[in-house]
């Protein structure tokens, strides 16, 4: 049975008013707890468990250092295109948004991954928006290829495929793939995808399981905080976590917990969720998944992202850039306006007036602009270790 089976019978509604009900009680149970179910992680994220953040947050940082040590994980991504056929309100790539588009060449890929080599970097996330004309399996086969020339451990986050297209990707060098699930809400999920293949609920959920058939060994999942009630996210993708562990347990799996930034289409966040509320659902994943990655973005400002730290973070990113050809300007030769999907060319003037500036549009606004050194400069002064390379990636490869 695939998740998308199983979330059909899943009782999200009642685990989100469980857990909105929990007493203190439950709440002290629960981090008492040495095994944790699906309802006791509701306990944890419960406004009654509040009361214990600072119980929560000794527990997951020992539970982390235990099972982690004292290091961090530090990754980059690499947008690859922001051509986009799905519509999505939330998004700065959505479709008729009116932005600047470019695809890169697999020399202006070469370029962008040369340069976060020089910044340090040997663990790259490949991004692109979801369009089978600028972004075949073959494209990004052959991507996976230019990168994998300069380093060792190479994740793709990009449109949901069918087993039979990873396996190319996979043969290519590709070890890891991350799919947000974006809302586990589906009314929600329905209302912000308005059009294009991401509309299909399923489809989208299943693709870690199928990700996994085709030889991926990292797998990431994740919802993207904004959409709908915060706590309803959560227990969907610990459910969901719970599932992929059990059966696809030949791949590692990591958890991330991005909340929106603005973006180009200016959608408003529809719910909101603390800084103080981040950090107790960072913990209680800890708590309930011991030995799953949990993944900080740029999304979140530089004061939170060094307090999370020591709290059960093991992967962030650093000096990111959202839009392709972000790190060199690689690619800006190609740039193209588009209006409602349709490539409307720039013209003379516009690149007499502008040229020197003119880049591609990002996916949002980054919240931490320091350098990669600064980052890794704080992760040391924390007493952590900050770590470039995958080096799991290396051993299996």
């Amino acid at each position: 049975m695939s998740f998308a089976s199983e979330f059909q019978s899943l009782p999200l509604g009642a685990l989100v008013r469980r857990s909105l009900g929990a007493s203190t009680r439950a709440a002290r149970q629960a981090l008492d707890r040495a095994s944790r179910s699906l309802e006791d992680f509701g306990s944890l994220i419960s406004p009654a468990a509040a009361a214990f953040l600072e119980e929560l947050c000794r527990q997951s940082q020992q539970v982390t250092q235990q099972r982690f040590g004292k290091v961090i994980r530090l990754f980059a991504p690499l947008y690859l295109s922001n051509e986009c056929i799905n519509n999505c309100k939330y998004c700065g790539f959505s479709r008729d948004n009116a932005i600047l588009r470019v695809t890169l060449s697999p020399d202006d890929v070469r370029r962008e991954a040369r340069a976060l080599v020089a910044q340090g970097f040997h663990n790259i996330l490949l991004v692109s928006g979801e369009h089978p004309k600028f972004v075949s399996t073959g494209y990004l086969a052959e991507c996976v290829c230019v990168v994998r020339e300069h380093v060792p451990s190479v994740s793709l986050e990009v449109g949901p495929m069918e087993t039979e297209q990873y396996r190319p990707i996979v043969q290519a060098g590709a070890d890891g793939l991350v799919v947000y699930q974006e809302t586990y809400d589906c009314e929600t999920y329905a209302e912000v995808h308005t059009s294009g293949p991401k509309r299909d609920f399923d489809w989208r959920l299943e693709t870690p399981e199928r990700a996994h058939a085709a030889g991926f060994r990292r797998l990431g999942i994740g919802a993207l905080y904004g959409l709908s009630d915060w706590r309803l996210e959560a227990l969907g993708v610990a459910a969901h976590a719970a599932y992929l562990l059990r059966h696809c347990w030949k791949a590692q799996l990591t958890i991330s917990v991005p909340r929106l930034r603005p973006c180009a289409g200016d959608f408003e966040p529809r719910t909101h969720m603390t800084d103080r509320e981040l950090v107790q659902l960072v913990c209680a994943f800890r708590l309930i998944f011991p030995d799953v990655g949990l993944v900080l973005s740029t999304r979140e400002p530089a004061s939170l992202r060094g307090g999370l730290i020591p709290l059960g973070i093991t992967l962030m990113s650093a000096g990111s850039h959202t839009e392709p050809g972000g790190y060199t300007g690689a690619g800006k030769e190609k740039l193209h306006h588009t209006e409602r999907g349709r490539i409307v060319e720039l013209g003379a003037s516009e690149w007499a007036n502008g040229a020197p500036d003119l880049h591609a549009t990002g996916q949002f606004a980054i919240a931490d602009n320091r350098s990669p050194r600064e980052v890794s400069e704080v992760i040391r002064r924390l007493g952590y270790e900050p770590v470039w390379k995958d080096w799991e990636g290396v051993l299996c490869s």
